[in-house]
């Protein structure tokens, strides 16, 4: 039986862990180090470091993959295959050369679109009507090896990063168990990609979710959708930092950046129209609806 290792670290990964431990033999899984989380700063476990305790796989948490005790391991594991998915690093050519089968990627957009460590955001804030999973082989670049398979999905209205994400993992985790076979036996051949169709899709930062009422008000309800969960969109209200986990775009007339009342919800001015504040979080509150948010917002319009 093909023996596997498992690179992957987010919520993301967690079927494609699943789907692989129930069909192949696995040698060990290698995943992010526990990082400090929360007020008290306590020690978190990656999503995949948990799944893998559960199921009783062997677990490294290198800082880098390159140093020397990780590559003694991987060496020592002897994989036949490595699968990659949202791991977070960068393999080198002694890891990508290691396994006989190579390295192969679940990717979540439809490449050569969206290469980079935000698809799923990306697609969501470019307004694509659909994105997908690519299962690729991995090279030195970022996301540019040849394409072994692919699925699509359509973008619903009302996607966000969140939602989409679970979508597209448990597609990954579908296409990646129908591909491997194939891909074992010789049946698909990798094709390569068209670096002519290529965009980019950086990795994203806090200060990307911060609204800008100037812009088109339908470009600011899809980065709503496209930083919901995280980086989170918002903007400096009240001497603080308003969230908005949920928005909608509609016609009206305001200045850019004008806060108002529209039809009982909280709105504010942009290029375009108004943007509909459906479920916001003010600093050091829960999250709420936007009526109920009104109700303790006695300054809002302005």
């Amino acid at each position: 039986m093909t023996k596997i290792v498992f690179m992957g670290s987010p919520e993301f990964a967690i079927p494609t862990l699943c789907v692989l431990a129930a069909h192949y033999e696995m040698a060990g899984v290698v995943t992010q180090p526990d990082r400090e989380s929360g007020r008290g700063h306590a020690l978190k476990s990656p999503p995949i470091k948990t799944l893998a305790d559960e199921l009783g796989l062997n677990v490294i948490q290198p800082e880098k993959l390159r140093v020397p005790d990780a590559m003694n391991q991987l060496r020592l594991w002897n994989p036949d295959l490595i699968v990659v998915a949202a791991f977070g690093q960068i393999l080198k050519p002694d890891v990508l050369a290691l396994p006989p089968y190579g390295c192969i990627n679940v990717h979540a957009s439809l490449l050569p679109r969206w290469r980079g460590a935000a698809p799923i955001q990306a697609a969501i804030l470019a307004g694509d009507v659909e994105t997908g999973v690519t299962i690729m082989n991995m090279d030195q670049g970022v996301d540019t090896g040849a394409m072994i398979n692919q699925r699509a999905i359509k973008i619903e209205d009302d996607d966000n990063a969140g939602s989409l994400s679970e979508k597209l993992s448990h597609l990954g985790a579908d296409l990646l168990i129908e591909t491997l076979p194939r891909y074992l036996s010789g049946e698909l051949q990798p094709q390569s990609q068209d670096e002519g169709r290529a965009t980019y899709a950086p990795m994203l930062k806090k200060e990307h979710g911060l609204l800008d009422f100037t812009k088109p008000v339908e470009e600011l309800a899809r980065r709503v959708r496209a930083f919901n969960p995280w980086p989170g969109a918002y903007f400096e209200w009240n001497g603080g930092m308003l969230k908005i986990h949920r928005a909608h775009a509609e016609s009206g007339n305001a200045s850019e950046g004008q806060r108002l009342i529209d039809q009982g919800q909280p709105a504010v001015g942009a290029r375009g129209g108004l943007l509909i504040l459906d479920e916001v979080q003010p600093a050091g509150k829960k999250s709420m609806s936007g009526k109920a948010f009104l109700l303790g917002a006695r300054d809002w319009p302005g």
